[in-house]
């Protein structure tokens, strides 16, 4: 539960503290106030919307922050892996607002994204306002509490339903894929065949293309190399033998060695150059005799060419055709290899056809089986909702009212094969008709304060808040619902921002927000009432007017009223 609330620089309120104790808090103030502040805060620091216009005009941030006691472990533990920790068993969640719309959020010390307070904090608060009634009426919402109150009958079924719906879409949705598009897979199959096919028939190997590319180069070439290997050879080596004096490298080497030779012994530099001569000497014949052997190697052979030409020319087609951006071979061999895996894939369409055919009438029969069992959980609950509605609008001072939950079988859908629909009869003689269109406001107040009270035992929530359920109530009906919060309150902490002196009068402490002069907030804005100040803020609840004799009598009475209703619940608390 929340042990205390603090708000800082959020609209009117400048500074605020409410200390927070076990059972019914009430929070009043004059109209602008701030009170409705209160439930603005507890709703930021539930991970809600905030708007940046919130913040206090002259302020440069707003913060609210909450301590909450008896943390359950799991919350605790998901603060903890997110670096936070208790400060005095208690856990801090914290939320500020700037003023240029910047947002962050804080759990356990540790700042977390905005998205985790909501998590965690819906688990220890929940807030019920006039948004909240008017989603009542939704038929969505209406389901969601019928099946909160069947309680696990339903929930565990639904839990299963939900999975099985889901892939039950999904194996619909691929199934009707594979029909409506079978033309075109078997366009695409062909299309694969014809490609695989015609890969097949070269054989391409890899690298083939970039190898018959450097050969035909060769054999288109082969004259000018062989005559190029040729001169070259009978430059550095030449064979004719009449020459008196050397025309070609190697003679000419010779010679150069002979001559540095016959000076040697009288130099050692000359020396070196000599042996330097006779090395290009061995060096410039063995080049003789490799470009002589290539020159006889050299293949002229007309018919390869044309051979080497043809390939290239099929190489290149199913390149253009198969390749992709860098147009080789490869890329045409890669291809084929991802087209056998398509082309197997669309062969076992069929097949695969068969089985999501098999595994939709399975899901077909699991969810008609699992709808079944909801719509009778649901029906045989909503019998038993309707009738525990009603007995708590009898004690809401609604005594011939009716609320009756009806659960119409439909199509199947997300969360089962029924539509449910709360239909409510004021008077006895009115026939009962959807609840958006025979509750008044202050009806609807009334149904949704019965509700809170009857599914707090299903769905317990450690704090609940109300802002302003008491709308469009009065009379003895607003002294019922004050008695329906005590009542409540005995199982759950409860905050309730009222305007109704006879629901203020029944809470077990009374706080008002307080305006100062000037129609700000004082820092202590929140202010706990003792018994004196309590008689005094009810009575200018009720008449406008503090000292007012007749309202200060009234304010004891329901005070006096209000005290007779707590003794039960005291002295069993004493004993205990």
């Amino acid at each position: 539960m929340l042990s205390e609330i603090r708000i800082t620089g959020l609209g009117v309120i400048e500074d605020a503290t409410l200390d927070l104790d076990p059972g019914f808090t009430a929070v009043t103030g004059e109209t602008g106030a701030g009170k409705t502040m209160v439930v603005t805060g507890v709703n930021m620091l539930l991970g809600g919307r905030a708007d940046s216009g919130l913040v206090r005009h002259g302020t440069r941030r707003a913060r609210v922050e909450g301590r909450a006691s008896a943390v359950p472990r799991a919350i605790v533990q998901q603060a903890e892996d997110r670096g936070g920790e208790l400060d005095d068993d208690e856990l801090l969640i914290a939320r500020e607002l700037s003023s240029e719309g910047r947002s962050r959020a804080f759990l356990g010390g540790a700042s977390v994204p905005v998205s985790v307070l909501g998590e965690v904090s819906g688990d220890l608060v929940a807030i019920h306002g006039q948004a909240d009634q008017w989603r009542l009426l939704q038929p969505a919402r209406q389901r969601e509490t019928l099946d909160t109150f069947a309680g696990k009958a339903v929930l565990v079924p639904l839990q299963e339903y939900a999975a099985a719906y889901k892939r039950h879409r999904e194996v619909e949705a691929e199934l009707t894929e594979l029909t409506t598009r079978e033309r075109d897979r078997l366009a695409e199959a062909d299309l694969l065949r014809f490609g695989l096919d015609e890969v097949a028939k070269a054989e391409p190997l890899p690298g083939e293309d970039t190898e018959l590319a450097a050969e035909e180069d060769r054999l288109a070439y082969a004259d000018g190399l062989r005559t190029a290997a040729t001169t070259a050879a009978d430059a550095l080596a030449s064979e004719d033998l009449d020459s008196t004096r050397p025309n070609d490298v190697l003679g000419l080497l010779a010679l150069t060695k002979q001559v540095l030779d016959g000076e040697r012994e009288h130099d050692a530099k000359l020396a070196e150059l000599a042996d330097r001569a006779g090395e290009l000497g061995y060096l410039a014949a063995d080049l003789a005799q490799e470009l002589s052997s290539y020159a006889a190697d050299v293949d002229t052979d007309p018919a390869r060419l044309s051979v080497v030409s043809e390939r290239r020319a099929l190489l290149t087609n199913l390149v253009r055709k198969y390749g992709a951006d860098q147009g080789t071979v490869d890329e045409v061999i890669d291809w084929t290899k991802r087209s056998a895996e398509r082309l197997a894939e669309l062969d076992g369409s069929d097949e695969r056809v068969e089985q999501l055919t098999g595994e939709l009438a399975e899901l077909d029969a699991k969810l008609a089986d699992l709808g079944q069992q909801m719509r009778d959980a649901r029906i045989e609950a909503a019998a038993r909702l309707g009738v525990a509605v009603s007995e708590e609008l009898t004690g809401l001072a609604m005594p011939h009212a009716k609320l009756s939950v009806e659960v119409h079988e439909t199509t199947a859908g997300p969360f089962g094969i029924d539509e449910v629909e709360f239909c409510f009869a004021a008077n006895p003689g009115s026939p009962a008709r959807p609840l958006q269109k025979a509750a008044s406001g202050g009806e609807l107040s009334r149904v949704m304060l019965a509700l809170e009270v009857i599914l707090s035992d299903t769905h317990p929530v450690p704090t609940l808040v109300f802002d302003e359920i008491d709308a469009g109530i009065g009379g003895r009906a607003a002294v019922e619902v004050g008695k329906r919060l005590a009542r409540l309150a005995e199982k759950a902490q409860v905050i309730v921002v009222t305007h109704l002196p006879q629901v203020a009068a029944f809470a077990d402490r009374h706080a008002v927000v307080l305006k100062s002069d000037d129609g700000s907030v004082t820092t202590s804005g929140l202010v706990a009432l003792d018994d004196d100040a309590r008689l005094k803020e009810l009575s200018r609840m009720m008449a406008g007017l503090e000292n007012s004799d007749a309202a200060q009598a009234h304010a004891e009475e329901l005070l006096a009223l209000a005290a007779e209703r707590h003794k039960p619940r005291r002295k069993s608390r004493s004993k205990g």
